[in-house]
């Protein structure tokens, strides 16, 4: 027998009690007591991952089990579903998904993520696009098809889709209707050729994936962006890195990693006519020498950096004059901490470490992480040397090369 003061507890305290354990002990709970038997078919948050589809059960398999529960789901469970996760990344069928999205649709839900095989991207119902109260959503390995009649989700805040198929007019018109978006993450296998995003309170956008051309308008609050282009264009339409920048002047967050440089080297000034006060945080990736000019342009425009981070894979010694005249005027009189990924120890690696150090005087930290397939024990010890003759703008700034295998 349970105690009384176990088994008269208020419904928001089992609540609190139940929602963090695993469905599958949620249920067990059942057992406590009578009062205590369909507790869980009440839970407002509900989450389905892949734990609980695997079976010891030579006979019983997998679909059958997600079939089972979703049976007793659908049945028993009486009240609001606010919060739902379902992880089916290791079945490759779905039996009821449907009647669960239908279900679910009349539940009042909120926060929805589903996450699917990447063997079977699942083709949304249309019942998925009559969820209007949706603020938060999260879809994997399915694809997208919105009735003509859809009219888009008023409520959402957040959005991350990750390797689903829809084309680029309806994910255009997917984020365009949903005018309180404020974070949107987009990571695709399958390449496109244009997209347009339009969101007036996007603040967070991380975009990975193979484009042609993208573009961000009406984007007034975005304080973070990161973009990595899995795959190059050579024909990718460009656009100019000072007009692009001139609509973003509340970054604070940008990371720039490969490939991210094809839509903006068009025409690189020396110093962007606007100036990026607010950028406090730059992570960039270069591997050709346009790639550098960006980077040094990006630099010279953030006078206000804290934390800078770049990947350098160039090996030409082309471009060391351009980035000794690039620091020629500037100062760096915020930057705490750096980070060099990739050398090999050209002359402009160094360069570009003994600029930084020269002209950074609140310089806390400067990690140096060489390309350990390039760079031998002689050649690393070598830079080591090279470091420690480097003149540095700041008395506590410390330099870390990290030169271990692991």
């Amino acid at each position: 027998m349970m105690p009384p003061e176990i088994t008269d507890l208020p419904e928001n305290v089992i609540n609190a009690i139940l929602m963090p354990l695993p469905l599958r002990d949620a249920v067990r709970t059942s057992i406590l007591s009578k009062k205590w038997r369909y507790k869980w078919c009440k839970l407002p948050h509900l989450t389905l991952d892949d734990e609980l589809w695997k079976t010891t059960d030579n006979l019983l398999s997998p679909s059958i089990k997600f079939t089972t529960i979703m049976y007793n789901i659908l049945t028993l469970h009486p009240g609001p579903i606010t919060q739902f996760t379902l992880s089916m990344s290791k079945l490759k069928k779905y039996p009821k998904i449907c009647s669960l999205i239908h279900f679910l649709s009349r539940k009042g839900i909120q926060h929805l993520v589903l996450q699917f095989s990447e063997w079977n991207r699942l083709k949304l119902p249309s019942s998925f696009f009559t969820c209007l109260q949706l603020s938060h959503l999260t879809l994997q390995n399915c694809q997208i098809c919105p009735p003509p009649a859809f009219v888009g989700f008023n409520r959402l805040i957040s959005l991350e889709l990750c390797h689903v198929s829809v084309s680029s007019r309806s994910l255009e018109s997917l984020i365009s209707s949903s005018p309180l978006l404020e974070k949107l993450v987009l990571k695709f296998f399958d390449s496109m050729n244009h997209l347009e995003i339009r969101a007036p309170k996007l603040r967070s956008f991380d975009f990975l994936g193979c484009i042609k051309y993208l573009s961000l308008k009406n984007t007034p609050h975005l304080a973070k962006l990161s973009i990595f282009c899995g795959e190059c264009f050579e024909e990718s339409e460009k656009c100019d890195l000072d007009k692009f920048f001139q609509s973003h002047l509340a970054l604070e967050h940008l990371h720039l990693d490969y490939g991210s440089f094809q839509f903006l080297a068009a025409v690189v000034p020396r110093r962007l006519s606007c100036t990026l006060n607010n950028l406090k945080r730059l992570y960039v990736s270069m591997d050709e020498l346009a790639d550098l000019s960006c980077a040094l342009c990006l630099i010279r425009s953030s006078p206000c950096l804290q934390h800078l981070e770049m990947e350098v894979s160039i090996e030409s010694d082309n471009k060391v004059h351009e980035a000794s005249a690039s620091f020629s005027d500037v100062t760096l009189n915020y930057l705490n901490t750096v980070k060099v990924v990739g050398i090999i120890g050209t002359k402009l690696d160094m360069m570009l470490i003994k600029l930084l150090l020269a002209n950074s005087p609140m310089l806390v930290k400067m990690i140096i992480e060489p390309d350990l397939q390039w760079v031998d024990d002689e050649k690393g010890v070598k830079i080591l040397a090279d470091l420690t003759t480097f003149q540095r703008a700041s008395g506590k700034a410390e330099v870390e090369c990290q030169l271990e295998r692991k």
